[in-house]
Formats: C-alpha cells, structure tokens, sequence
C-alpha cells in the first residue's frame, strides 16, 4: 500500500532537514528520487547516501525562485528520466525574522518569489506532464503558520497561507487529470530552517507550552506523512491540508 516502486519523485529543498527525510524515506519505499536544491553539492551528497543504501537518486540543483532554473530542470528530466510522478515543493525561503512593520522590500520579494512563485511554476510544468501521463501527485510543504501566523514571520506565514490556498486550487482544477495535489503543514521542527526559533530561549519558552505534546519534531516525524500522501493509500483524498504539529492546532 505504500509503495512507490517504478515511480520518479522530486523532492525540492531537499539537501537538508525535512526534504532529505523526505527523500530517504521515497527511496527506501522504491521510488526513483530526484534530489534538488540550489547547492550542487548538498543535493549530490543526499543522492549519495541514498545510492549507498540500496536506493534510486539522481542529484539535480536548482533554484526554484529563478524561472529560468525551474524550466531548465523540468525540461532536464523529460529528456533523461521521462517523467515525474510524485513532486514534493519543499523548498522555502525565510530572511526575515522581525517585526512585520520594519520588513524590507527586499526580504518580501524573495519570500513571495520562492515560496509562492516557486510552487506555482513548479506545480504548473510538473503537473502538465503529469497530464500528458495520465496523472500524478503534487505535495506542498506548507505550515502550521499559514493557519495561525508565527510571532516575527510575518511574511513568511502570509506566504504559507497562500500554498494552503494554492494546494485547493490546484486540487480542484487538476482532479479531472488524475493529479492529486496536498500539503503537509509542520509544526516546530529541529532542522536549520527553523534555528532562528530552535535556538532561542526565549522564543522557545513561549511556544512550548502551546504544544501539547511538549516538545520539537524530528525532521523523520514529518517525512511519514510525504509517503502517505503520495502512496496508493491516499489515492481517494486530494485538496487536504495535514498538520502534524504535536497538537499545537487543536
């Protein structure tokens, strides 16, 4: 049931922290899996452990907030692998943590670039082939701040709130192609994406008690709900949102 033998998934952001779980966890499960982030050598050393330990990966850099990357590498894998079944958008940017009001110009533009502009496009030339094959699976990374903002993210929540929108959108218009599209939405996770919160006291002792289960996830907490929605198992749901948050939502 889950499966993903014979299938080609790409995971982007994923040279570190939940893509790489995410990633490992496809490969031991049989999928080919195409490792992508901006910097060539994290996504070749991620591709190495997964050959190392009997799996299927091919290491591809890209930055998905550069239009010309994304289109390069989805034209890249057409001609050398075929097709993609399976994306995963995990790529996300966040270089800011403050106060709304004082967010520089700059730091909004490249937010809004990678995370929403890099998950439509993404999304777009992936799912066109994925039409073109009879179907497919699309996976976002959003978070649990696109439902409730977090303290000095402004813009990065406003940003996750849009893929939770993004993912019914695209659900609903690519269900006739037999393309599935969902997110996944973290809570606080020990990766160095979120070190800015991780590492400090302060911020730390204000969350923690909002978390009934008292405590930061581990990347490969998340990654088990990246195979259930790409697996056979969910082959009936599309357009849902799944936090797993330790109960920070409930």
């Amino acid at each position: 049931m889950f499966s993903l033998k014979n299938k080609v998934a790409l995971i982007t952001g994923s040279s570190r922290g939940i893509g790489e779980e995410v990633a490992k966890l496809y490969a031991q499960h049989g999928a080919h899996v195409i490792v992508s982030s901006r910097k060539q050598e994290g996504v070749d050393a991620v591709a190495e452990k997964i050959r190392a330990n009997g799996g299927k990966a091919t290491a591809m850099a890209c930055h998905i907030g550069d239009h010309d990357f994304v289109s390069s590498m989805i034209d890249k894998i057409k001609n050398e692998i075929g097709n993609i079944d399976i994306l995963v958008n995990n790529a996300a940017a966040n270089p800011y943590f403050g106060h709304i009001l004082d967010t520089p110009l700059s730091a909004m533009k490249k937010t809004i670039e990678v995370n929403i502009e890099g998950y439509f496009l993404m999304s777009q030339l992936a799912g066109q082939m994925m039409r073109e094959a009879g179907g497919g699976c699309i996976i976002n990374t959003a978070s649990i701040n696109g439902m409730t903002p977090g303290p000095m993210q402004g813009i990065y929540s406003i940003t996750k709130a849009a893929i939770i929108s993004m993912t019914k959108a695209f659900a609903k218009e690519c269900a006739p192609q037999n393309i599935r599209v969902n997110a996944v939405l973290p809570g606080l996770t020990d990766t160095k994406f979120a070190s800015a919160l991780t590492k400090n006291d302060a911020m730390l002792k204000q969350i923690m008690p909002m978390i009934p289960m008292n405590r930061i996830a581990q990347p490969e907490e998340i990654a088990g709900a990246f195979l259930f929605l790409a697996s056979s198992a969910a082959s009936y749901i599309t357009g849902i949102n799944v936090p797993v948050d330790g109960g920070i939502l409930i």
